[in-house]
């Protein structure tokens, strides 16, 4: 199927995607912070730049868009269907971004958790229950 706005208009949209204050991220940290954890933001220091970094519990916590970051078995996760060479290309850089990031946080001694789009769409304080047992090991 071909594209159906101009190419002009879709450079618009896509240069009005944010990395920062994400709908999902913005989610996420009003639910944390009302469960009572303390958290910093975006820590240029640490690989990856975490979107939240819980420093008590020495944890980073990556909150991933299911499309871009290609959540597994997600419904969400689908792939244009022009320039679909492109787009793996794409897809498979972030996935292995986000691998290479995870790992260097871990070999630093970072506890790194994932949280996808979709699933704190469904159900975000599940998410942050999930977190505090991760963090605390509240059940």
């Amino acid at each position: 199927m071909a594209d159906t706005i101009s190419a002009e208009r879709r450079s618009q949209n896509m240069s009005r995607i944010r990395s920062r204050d994400t709908k999902p991220e913005l989610l996420l940290r009003s639910a944390l912070h009302k469960a009572g954890f303390r958290f910093r933001l975006h820590a240029a220091k640490l690989p990856g730049r975490p979107d939240i970094v819980l420093p008590k519990y020495h944890a980073a916590v990556f909150v991933h868009g299911c499309f871009w970051h290609r959540h597994p078995g997600c419904r969400n996760a689908t792939t244009p269907s022009t320039r679909r060479e492109f787009w793996q290309d794409k897809f498979d850089a972030n996935v292995e971004r986000d691998a290479r990031n995870s790992a260097a946080l871990e070999a630093a001694g970072w506890n790194v958790l994932t949280v996808w789009e979709c699933e704190l769409k469904a159900d975000p304080e599940q998410v942050v229950q999930r977190l505090s047992v991760a963090l605390r090991g509240d059940d």
